[in-house]
C-alpha cells in the first residue's frame, strides 16, 4: 500500500511558472477546507470541495482543483491540492491520490453547469439524516423558507464512482444550486465558492432545525407564498450583495487566529 506524502510536502504552488489566478484560487479552496474543519463539516478523510479554474489559468481546458486524498481537511494546504481534468488525470506533478468518489461526481457538474464554478459535498449527521426521510427537507423554518424552488433532489444510486451517472445527476439537478442525495448527504454548487458556501451552509441548518424541530412534534408549515418572499428578499446568494463574501470573510479570518498554516 502506497503511503501518503506529508501535508506540507512541496508542489506546485511554489513554482514561479504558476499562473496568479492559480494561486488565488488555491489559497481560497484551502482556506474552505479549513473552515469547514473549524464547523465540523468533514467526514475523516473523505467529502470534496472542489474549484473550476478559469479559462485565464487553462486555456479553456476545464481543470479543478480538489482535496488530496488521505488527508483531514485540517491538513489541506494551498501548495498540496491536487489540480486535474475530468477524467481524474494529475496535471501538477503532485504525488497525492484522488479519490474516484469526488472527481466522478464533481467533474459532471463542473462540465455540465457552465455556472459551476465550485462544488461542495457534505456527510453531516444533520444532511444525512434529512436525505435519509422520507419527504426530504420540508418547508416548515426559517433557513427552508430561503430556499423556495432552490432544492433538487437526486435518488441514491450507490458509492459514486461511476461516470454513467453523471447525466442522471445533472437532470436530477437541472439548474437548482442546493442539492439534497438521497440516502446519502447535501450538495452545493455555485458562481463563485463563497455563494456556494453560503448555499450549503442555509441547507445545512435547515436540515438541523428541521431535525430538532422533529424530535419534538410537529412542525409549522410555511405557506408558498412567505416561502416565495422570503427567498425573494434572502440577499445572502445575490452577487450584487457580495453572495456570501462578507460571512466567508468573517469566517476565513476565525481560521487565521487559530492556525493560517493551510496558506502554505
Amino acid at each position: 500500500m502506497s503511503s501518503i506524502p506529508s501535508p506540507t510536502a512541496p508542489s506546485a504552488l511554489v513554482h514561479p511558472a504558476i499562473h496568479p489566478d492559480e494561486r488565488a484560487a488555491r489559497l481560497q479552496l484551502a482556506a474552505c477546507y479549513r473552515v469547514f474543519a473549524m464547523l465540523g463539516w468533514t467526514e475523516m478523510i473523505y467529502n470534496h470541495i472542489t474549484v473550476r479554474l478559469p479559462d485565464s489559468v487553462t486555456g479553456g481546458e476545464k481543470q479543478f482543483l480538489i482535496n488530496p486524498f488521505g488527508l483531514h481537511y485540517s491538513e489541506v494546504t494551498a501548495s498540496n491540492l491536487v489540480k486535474i481534468d475530468l477524467h481524474g488525470n494529475v496535471l501538477d506533478g503532485s504525488t497525492y491520490p484522488v479519490n474516484p468518489a469526488g472527481f466522478t461526481v464533481h467533474a459532471a457538474i463542473h462540465d455540465g453547469l457552465p455556472d459551476a464554478h465550485c462544488v461542495m459535498h457534505t456527510h453531516t449527521t444533520a444532511g444525512v439524516a434529512v436525505a435519509c426521510l422520507q419527504g426530504g427537507l420540508q418547508q416548515t423554518n426559517f433557513y427552508t423558507a430561503q430556499l423556495h424552488d432552490m432544492v433538487a433532489y437526486h435518488d441514491f444510486e450507490g458509492i459514486t464512482i461511476h461516470a454513467d451517472e453523471g447525466p442522471r445527476l445533472l437532470t436530477s439537478i437541472g439548474h437548482k444550486p442546493a442539492v439534497i442525495l438521497r440516502n446519502h448527504g447535501l450538495l452545493a454548487w455555485g458562481q463563485t465558492l463563497p455563494q456556494t458556501f453560503a448555499i450549503l451552509w442555509t441547507l445545512q441548518r435547515a436540515c438541523e432545525i428541521q431535525m430538532a424541530t422533529f424530535s419534538m412534534g410537529a412542525a409549522i408549515p410555511v405557506s408558498e407564498d412567505i416561502a416565495r418572499r422570503c427567498t425573494r428578499d434572502a440577499l445572502q446568494f445575490n452577487p450584487n450583495h457580495g453572495a456570501g463574501q462578507d460571512v466567508f470573510d468573517a469566517l476565513v479570518r476565525q481560521v487565521d487566529r487559530i492556525d493560517a498554516t493551510y496558506k502554505n
